[in-house]
């Protein structure tokens, strides 16, 4: 590291990188809710061609990594595919993660003992377990009728026993963009409270 960037880091301005794995089950809106979080002018032209021509998302095959950046941080976010068949891999990743993004379809009841099984495998991961990293949930798809809130959705995960770890739940609608700064202003105040 160069002595113009020791300044700049001493200044602020330079942005911290920060690794975030965002993890749910497949048709959660990991994908949608990263994409809102890119602050790109190509986005907003096909988030507006795809809400007009009402064209789906493309469910995440593997893994797919984006950046975004806020007005302290710079995110390299892994969005792991949610389909069964790929959970496996998200493990490979906690080791790299500073926090998780963890999307639940809070319109999907019957599937809600499925991802409390998934987080519950997360949390008791030997590379997640012992580290005080920040959970973000988002309780997406609000809009939907039958939509359980974030204090149902908190329940049923479980979250209040998650003791050692910061972890903070917003109702969020991807599609709009509703509930997604709040998550992510939570997020930052995490990370830079980790970093100092």
């Amino acid at each position: 590291m160069g002595l113009f960037d020791k300044l700049a880091g001493w200044l602020g301005l330079k942005k911290k990188d920060v690794n975030v794995l965002c993890l749910g089950l497949d048709n959660s809106g990991k994908t949608t809710i990263i994409n809102q979080l890119k602050p790109s002018i190509l986005f907003l032209y096909i988030h507006l061609i795809s809400v007009l021509y009402a064209q789906d998302i493309v469910p995440t095959i593997g893994f797919s990594i984006e950046k975004f950046k806020t007005s302290s941080l710079s995110f390299t976010v892994f969005d792991m595919s949610g389909q069964g068949r790929y959970r496996n891999l998200w493990e490979h990743y906690y080791k790299e993660g500073q926090a998780i993004i963890f999307v639940i379809d809070s319109g999907d009841k019957l599937r809600m003992v499925v991802a409390k099984e998934e987080l519950d495998t997360l949390l008791s991961h030997p590379d997640i377990k012992h580290r005080r990293i920040p959970i973000l949930f988002f309780a997406n798809k609000m809009d939907l009728r039958d939509a359980l809130s974030a204090v149902k959705v908190s329940q049923l995960l479980c979250l209040e026993n998650i003791k050692d770890k910061p972890w903070h739940i917003c109702a969020s609608d991807a599609v709009k963009g509703e509930g997604l700064q709040e998550g992510v202003d939570w997020l930052q105040d995490q990370i830079r409270a980790m970093k100092t």
